[in-house]
């Protein structure tokens, strides 16, 4: 495997345009350097900003945050049984249409998959974590999905397919909150006993079970 690696080569582990790269990585906001004329990339330092896009932390605690009882509605939990990760976010999409001050379900879908066009939420270990902010939305929200078979079409960092899916909704002026939840849900679901004991799971108030309880206890 290169440890230089070509515009082409990033774009490629990117699963986005040579266009973008080369914008990302001129604007400074991708780590590379010129080499004459030709860009060049160190793939650490690709993998490490993947990762630091992909599960953010938080430098400093937020008090009062409320817990995944509050965030997470038990209705909007639910065994998915698809085969694809465009029918799981649709599902995830259609348990979150009445969250309060949303437009539309269209709102939520465009910002949801366009998302996912710039760069796959796919965080590794069989987990997914699509989140969006939006300028209509004044609280977080969470939708929560356990899919029986693993999704392949659905990238991850680490190439195992899919099985668990968070869907995180937060508001544009909420940024500090929602990188606190990213986290949240990123540790909670790193946790393996969390992880076998959902996709063990048969009805939807199981999974909202293990989630609740699995916060108390982390």
């Amino acid at each position: 495997m290169n440890e230089i690696m070509t515009l082409d080569e990033v774009a490629k582990y990117l699963r986005v345009s040579e266009r973008t790269v080369y914008e990302w990585a001129s604007k400074g906001e991708l780590p590379g350097g010129k080499l004459g004329t030709s860009w060049r990339f160190k793939r650490a330092d690709i993998e490490a900003w993947v990762s630091r896009k992909l599960s953010p932390r938080v430098q400093a605690p937020i008090r009062n945050l409320p817990p995944f009882s509050v965030l997470l509605k038990p209705e909007r939990t639910i065994q998915l049984h698809v085969r694809t990760k465009e029918a799981a976010l649709n599902k995830l999409i259609d348990l979150c249409t009445d969250i309060t001050g949303l437009k539309n379900r269209s709102e939520l879908a465009d910002a949801v998959l366009s998302r996912e066009q710039l760069m796959s939420t796919g965080i590794g270990l069989g987990i997914a974590v699509p989140h969006v902010r939006l300028n209509s939305i004044q609280e977080i929200s969470l939708a929560f999905g356990v899919n029986d078979v693993g999704i392949t079409d659905y990238e991850s960092l680490d190439n195992i397919p899919i099985k668990i899916i968070v869907l995180i909704i937060a508001g544009r002026d909420q940024h500090t909150s929602y990188i606190q939840t990213l986290s949240r849900v990123s540790r909670l679901l790193k946790n393996p006993l969390i992880r076998e004991q959902l996709n063990a799971t048969r009805t939807d108030q199981e999974i909202y079970e293990i989630i609740i309880e699995g916060e108390k206890r982390s």
